[in-house]
């Protein structure tokens, strides 16, 4: 077996003034460890953010990276298809993020987004009491208090500057709450000045851990790691993606093999939301495909009974 870690952190100093007056200075920390371990046949991977790195259990991230390399042992071949996965918090939150990114009030008001007409602002997406939010006070989440942008686009504008940030539910209770508008579509729109987050949070789970929702799988696939995600369609949030770093087959509530390629899949971060069938407790999640862009996430680990791996990808 061998390992391979990478660490990484900054420490920003931004400051804002305006012609109107504002004078704001903002230091935001961040930063993050991965973990790989590899054998001649199988790679698995580990990571956490942090701010400073006390925080950070490197043995426990080694110690579950070995154990996800030693569960493939053995391989098995599976067709692609619709199976029930569970999800730990990193894959989740990767899913989600992209959700959070695309919540643009603009794009929903002129009707090329997925929150457009039913799946808009008061549209239930699940029963489940799930709360999707960004807040910059989330301690050790902590963002800029207020709006700091030196470009316009997307929901955000220079004018805004120096304006205060808030929490904001994305989606509250299973219902579509909130979409990012700058003032000026704010105005424009008749509705409510929302600047967007920069950390992303999703409660209303169970207590339930991911060890305890695999235990509870009969058969199904755990996949820990995404990759290379691409939106596919705006209209619903379709994203494909590959899986890398470890697909496993669950049985009777044991790992019992690592599934022997990757999968290409084809899902939407909605449709998860909306056919989930149980979703764990909230824990820190490090995104894999977005860590270089977005770090600050909570997630739960979730069930999904019918995720589509739509072909095989025959490269590790």
């Amino acid at each position: 077996m061998r390992q391979f870690g990478y660490a990484d952190h900054s420490l920003t100093t931004t400051w804002l003034g305006t012609s109107t007056g504002v004078r704001r200075r903002w230091v935001q920390p961040t930063g993050s460890v991965e973990l790989n371990v590899k054998d001649a046949d199988s790679s698995a991977w580990t990571g956490t953010a942090t701010t400073d790195f006390t925080d950070v259990d490197v043995r426990a991230l080694a110690a579950e990276a070995a154990q996800r390399l030693a569960w493939g042992a053995r391989k098995v071949r599976l067709e692609p298809g619709r199976y029930e996965t569970v999800m730990p918090p990193s894959a989740v939150s990767d899913m989600l993020v992209y959700a959070g990114w695309s919540m643009e009030g603009r794009a929903a008001q002129e009707g090329h987004s997925a929150f457009t007409g039913k799946a808009g602002v008061g549209g239930r997406l699940t029963d489940l009491p799930l709360t999707l939010y960004s807040d910059p006070a989330a301690p050790g989440l902590e963002y800029e208090p207020v709006v700091i942008t030196s470009s316009s686009g997307g929901g955000v504008s220079v004018f805004d500057n120096g304006a205060p940030t808030r929490r904001v539910d994305w989606i509250r209770e299973g219902v579509v709450d909130g979409l990012v508008y700058s003032r000026a579509e704010a105005a424009e729109f008749g509705t409510t000045f929302t600047p967007p987050g920069d950390n992303m949070l999703l409660t209303g789970g169970s207590a339930v851990t991911l060890d305890e929702m695999v235990a509870r799988t009969e058969r199904g696939l755990l996949l820990t790691c995404l990759w290379y995600i691409r939106e596919v369609d705006p209209a619903t949030l379709l994203l494909t993606g590959l899986t890398r770093d470890g697909v496993y087959l669950v049985e009777g509530g044991e790992v019992t093999a690592e599934v022997d390629h990757n999968f290409r899949f084809n899902y939407s971060p909605l449709d998860m939301l909306r056919r989930a069938t149980e979703v764990g407790r909230t824990e820190p999640a490090l995104p894999r495909e977005w860590k270089d862009w977005f770090t600050r996430a909570r997630m739960p680990a979730m069930r999904i009974p019918d995720f589509r791996m739509s072909s095989v990808s025959l490269g590790k």
